[in-house]
């Protein structure tokens, strides 16, 4: 009998759980579905299908063929995607559309997103909970993207004192977009009374009083007095929904309660960036994000100060380097700590023979930007490195070194029939992208459509062309994290990464192909080959061991990191 109780309980608290999660599910669902009828609404393809209807499977049917996730990409951070590589046609072959899925998941990737553990048969099957996540941090990157002073500098108004002076606006600067917006929402909330700090974006605003007299603040003409005399959680939390339903879909962009003056236009111009610097922040970051590591680093030289996400991704791309019992895990109070971890990752970047002179832990702590991108450029080669020492067995059992890649490179697309050949990798020919395409084209000669490309002459043409590539090498399976301006300009450890991660497909998916063994030798001797590397090649593999050496040249590879180079810019950019 009492066997009998204690299932029928269980059963019912199975029931129950279920129920709650499909209710959980389908608000999730209709929240999506609002934000891709407002921000797709006026889509030349997509507007056909909409609005979509949250009470049935609209929205996983149309995520289907991948044409979906592209456009949010490109919504969330616009250019992502070169939008005529997208497959869009009412009928799609399963062929074009696991092209748009794979686009897709590679851009998101490039945008931020953490994709471990979903495919594109996650997303044709429209499986929820792999689909919503997705779709939230993309909304999510897209939602918090201008919460910066960059972009709206009207937020130093956050940092003045209760006496109007600035404080620490470096501080702000370092902030992730979530902790800025916290700041900006405790700022209301002190001027309207709320006396208690929100911290978070969970328990501290459950009851939904914080978001009451937010909305109260930022648009009292809609505001209800039932609000906050209501002692019902629900009640309150639905008026709240309805209030801010008022206000637009906007918050922020709209009615942010901050002004505008010529203070904060002249703060604006002030903000300057090294576009280098820049670019190398975005790329690294969202690299370190891509390998699905705990630690979300939203600012690169903020969050990898107490060298946790350090450790993370070095444990990642060199499995069992850490001893994580010698590591301390944030939050850290004391600075000996950080520096501790810090002094690990030296230490490990130092086993595993990267170039660390001059490099301190206590330099990563004080965040030494060109001393940090440095040594990341090194474990991001590294990491190459390891995928393509796993395919050496593809090579007849050759070293992967530079020399060796522009061969296959020239060699791949001079046996199509096509005359463009490369001789390093910082050929200044590679700007058109025309080689890229025709790389590309040989590999798998479904993936580019030629009616797309242009000379390549102009810098309009060759931002087109550079654009189409990375959407290109994306939908191939590419996992790759550079911008058209990298090909433009031929970074020239860009293009080792790019035709690097073409390589790795080709060897992946086409084993069988004659280029292993002897038939790659003959890349050495052929008339279309480069000349050969200047790089030693038994001094490269006893500088990196057992590992395949991958060198663009002397100089540039083997960063040395010394402050003076970082000066004129030589260790990060030739």
């Amino acid at each position: 009998m009492s066997t009998g109780k204690s299932g029928g309980s269980k059963n019912s608290s199975s029931v129950l759980k279920s129920t709650s999660t499909d209710i959980i599910i389908e608000a999730e669902k209709a929240t999506y579905v609002r934000h891709i009828n407002i921000y797709l609404a006026d889509d030349p393809f997509l507007k056909q299908f909409l609005p979509l209807d949250p009470a049935t499977n609209d929205l996983f049917n149309l995520a289907k063929d991948g044409v979906l996730l592209c456009k949010l990409i490109n919504i969330a951070v616009p250019g992502t995607i070169y939008e005529r590589a997208i497959n869009t046609k009412t009928e799609l072959s399963l062929w074009e559309r696991n092209e748009n899925h794979t686009l897709g998941l590679n851009s998101a990737k490039a945008i931020g997103c953490t994709v471990v553990n979903i495919g594109t048969l996650d997303l044709i099957e429209g499986r929820p909970n792999l689909l919503f996540s997705l779709i939230a941090q993309i909304i999510k990157i897209q939602l918090l993207a201008d919460l910066n002073l960059k972009k709206t500098p009207q937020l130093v108004e956050v940092l003045k004192d209760d006496d109007g002076y600035l404080q620490d606006i470096e501080e702000l600067m370092g902030l992730a977009p979530e902790k800025v917006l916290l700041r900006w929402m405790n700022y209301h909330l002190k001027k309207g009374g709320y006396d208690i700090i929100v911290t978070n974006f969970s328990s501290d605003v459950k009851d939904a009083k914080a978001y009451a007299y937010l909305l109260n603040i930022l648009a009292p003409e809609h505001s209800n007095t039932l609000t906050l005399d209501t002692k019902d959680v629900i009640e309150r939390a639905t008026l709240v929904l309805d209030h801010a339903e008022r206000m637009g879909s906007q918050i922020f962009h709209q009615r942010n309660g901050l002004s505008v003056d010529d203070e904060k236009i002249s703060f604006e111009e002030s903000v300057t960036d090294d576009v280098h610097l820049s670019r190398d922040e975005r790329r690294f970051r969202l690299w370190m994000n891509s390998l699905g590591i705990e630690t979300c680093v939203n600012n690169l030289f903020e969050d990898v100060k107490t060298g946790w996400a350090l450790l993370e991704v070095l444990d990642k791309v060199a499995p069992g380097s850490v001893n994580w019992k010698h590591a301390t895990k944030p939050p850290i109070k004391f600075h000996i700590r950080q520096v501790e971890n810090c002094n690990l990752v030296v230490m490990i970047g130092e086993s595993l023979r990267f170039s660390v002179v001059n490099l301190g832990g206590n330099d990563i702590v004080q965040g030494n930007k060109k001393l940090i991108v440095a040594f990341l450029w090194q474990l991001m080669r590294y990491n190459v490195l390891q995928i393509l020492k796993s395919l050496r067995s593809c090579s007849g059992g050759k070293d992967i070194s530079n020399s060796y890649i522009i061969a296959w490179a020239n060699r791949k697309v001079k046996r199509t029939g096509r005359s463009h050949q490369i001789e390093s990798f910082k050929d200044k020919s590679l700007s058109s992208g025309l080689f890229f395409l025709e790389l590309l084209s040989a590999v798998e000669p479904r993936v580019v459509n030629w009616s797309l490309i242009t000379k390549g002459e102009s810098e309009e043409e060759k931002r087109l062309n550079a654009t189409y590539i990375i959407s290109v090498a994306r939908k191939l399976g590419c996992s790759i994290f550079l911008l058209p301006e990298d090909i433009m300009e031929v970074n020239q450890k860009m293009m080792l990464t790019l035709i690097a991660s073409i390589m790795c497909w080709c060897l992946q998916n086409s084993p069988e192909e004659d280029e292993a063994g002897n038939g790659y030798s003959n890349a050495y001797t052929s008339n279309a080959s480069p000349a050969p590397s200047t790089v030693d090649e038994d001094e490269s593999s006893s500088h990196c061991g057992e590992i395949s050496s991958l060198n663009i040249d002397n100089a540039a590879s083997d960063i040395t990191v010394s402050p003076s180079q970082f000066e004129n810019g030589d260790a990060i950019d030739e």
